[in-house]
């Protein structure tokens, strides 16, 4: 008789796209998530917690079909006892379920309703170096008003948060462009009611950062070779036609009264665009009234992320400063938040336009800026560790414990096998402990403990002197009595 094959183990790999997060990242970005609630919540919005999971059918963008349903989201479909059923699927933005909820529960929410929501959101589509399935997204979203002093709102909101969260003035701005404008200018080139031609238009303004002027000219026109070398079908527009679409993405000027002049002459006679213009204006002059001047928010026509999707202002936050990417060259990091106004999301569910405006900022983006400034590592702050050197007093060691986590120390007592003294040390190390705390029998009759400080020792260890270790030695000697002042002290020569 043949013997059952086993069941072979399962590997122990990550899925594709997704990653593991640990102790410094996790602290870290639950400290950042805090730092950005704090700012939200100082501007009066309300925290909101919605379902990770969402009908397939409220999320809006994908359709079932026969070779993948429901392409971009991860899903599944629910089925009843008659064998029918919704589809479902992981929320990909912070931003549809919020048209959802506004739409279910707007008779009991304050119109406006200014709400902010932090969580990971899931994307199925194909990974690649630094781009995941699963990620952090933090939104604040105004629902409910038309008026720009909102968008104005959320774009200082948007600079005061870089600022408390670590990037300073000066290495980072936020830019405003509005999609009326834009709608002007294809107005002016006479593509106001030809959709397929409009949409071309948009998808090659997308391409303005990536090909700059020259390739959008060439993409708008007959085509362009790529760095590849294989030739890319242009619009198919006259030089003429081409002309106000350049003009809007090269009118930024010296300052914004000059940037706007040069709006006015791209869109030519056509209102949709006065309108845009106008509304940049008066959000410039209230962010001007609000202390934020262009060295923090500038109007900056030459943003195009997201144009396609937003109906009014749109704006996005770009850190300035330079780091070198994998071969060694110069770029700047790039952005890191984006958002607009979108006045018919919520209009999907209830016949009614509702106009909204909101922002999103990447979380890991913005953590990983700070790390290439140098301004975090992903090393965390360990708990003091009280070492066992006599498994029998385990409760004196607890004792000790739990009077330093009452004072408000983080710290732990060493769980593992206490025969060798130096794997407690090697463990502390491990763990990133500044402190260990020792106190073996002679300590206990003679009522005193020894504290090491971890930190200190380890750098004497690398280059320090025999005078250097006499003059500053890395242990002490303690009353027990006084194990908690003494902890707090040496912490805080530490800091």
């Amino acid at each position: 008789m043949a013997k059952p094959k086993k069941q072979p183990r399962p590997k122990a790999v990550t899925p594709k796209g997704f990653r593991d997060y640990f102790g410094g990242e996790v602290t870290q970005r639950t400290e950042m998530l805090r730092a950005i609630a704090g700012v939200y919540h100082r501007y009066g919005f309300e925290a909101l917690e919605s379902s990770a999971v969402e009908t397939v059918e409220a999320l809006g963008k994908f359709l079932p079909d026969v070779d993948r349903p429901n392409e971009g989201v991860f899903a599944w479909q629910e089925f009843d006892e008659k064998g029918q059923g919704d589809w479902m699927a992981l929320r990909y933005d912070l931003t549809a379920p919020l048209a959802r909820v506004y739409a279910q529960h707007r008779n009991d929410l304050p119109t406006p309703y200014r709400r902010y929501a932090m969580g990971p959101v899931w994307r199925n589509e194909k990974p690649g170096p630094g781009r995941y399935r699963q990620f952090y997204q933090c939104d604040a979203d105004t629902v409910g008003t038309a008026s720009m002093a909102a968008d104005a709102e959320i774009c200082a909101m948007l600079s005061d948060t870089l600022e408390t969260v670590g990037i300073p003035r000066g290495d980072y701005l936020v830019r405003v462009n509005n999609r009326k404008v834009l709608n002007g200018v294809l107005e002016a080139m006479g593509l106001g009611d030809d959709a397929s031609a409009r949409d071309n238009v948009l998808r090659t303004i997308d391409k303005f950062d990536k090909v700059g002027e020259t390739g959008v000219r060439e993409l708008l026109t007959k085509g362009r070779l790529d760095v590849s070398g294989a030739f890319i079908d242009g619009v198919g527009l006259s030089e003429d036609q081409a002309e106000p679409v350049i003009a809007f993405l090269t009118s930024k000027a010296a300052d914004a009264a000059g940037t706007l002049a040069n709006l006015r002459a791209a869109v030519g006679d056509s209102k949709t665009g006065a309108d845009g213009i106008a509304e940049l204006e008066q959000i410039g002059e209230l962010l001007s009234a609000g202390g934020y001047g262009p060295d923090r928010i500038e109007i900056d026509p030459s943003v195009v992320r997201g144009l396609g999707y937003y109906t009014g202002p749109v704006y996005e936050a770009e850190l300035t400063f330079e780091i070198l990417d994998e071969k060694g060259r110069k770029r700047q990091f790039g952005s890191v938040a984006g958002g607009g106004r979108y006045d018919d999301l919520v209009k999907r569910f209830t016949g009614q336009e509702v106009p909204a405006t909101g922002v999103s900022i990447g979380v890991d983006r913005l953590l990983a800026a700070l790390r290439e400034k140098g301004r975090l590592t992903t090393e965390a702050d360990g708990p003091v560790v009280v070492t066992v050197m006599d498994r029998d007093r385990m409760a004196d060691y607890q004792a000790m414990v739990a009077e330093l986590r009452n004072a408000g120390i983080r710290a732990e007592v060493y769980l593992g096998n206490p025969k060798n003294f130096g794997n407690q040390l090697k463990y502390a190390d491990k763990r990133n402990a500044p402190i260990a705390i020792i106190e073996g029998g002679d300590e206990k009759a003679n009522g005193i403990v020894q504290i090491k400080d971890l930190i200190l020792g380890a750098k004497l260890a690398e280059s320090a002197t025999l005078e250097e270790w006499k003059e500053r030695p890395s242990q002490i000697e303690s009353p027990r009595a006084e194990l908690v002042a003494q902890v707090r002290a040496m912490l805080a020569t530490q800091a």
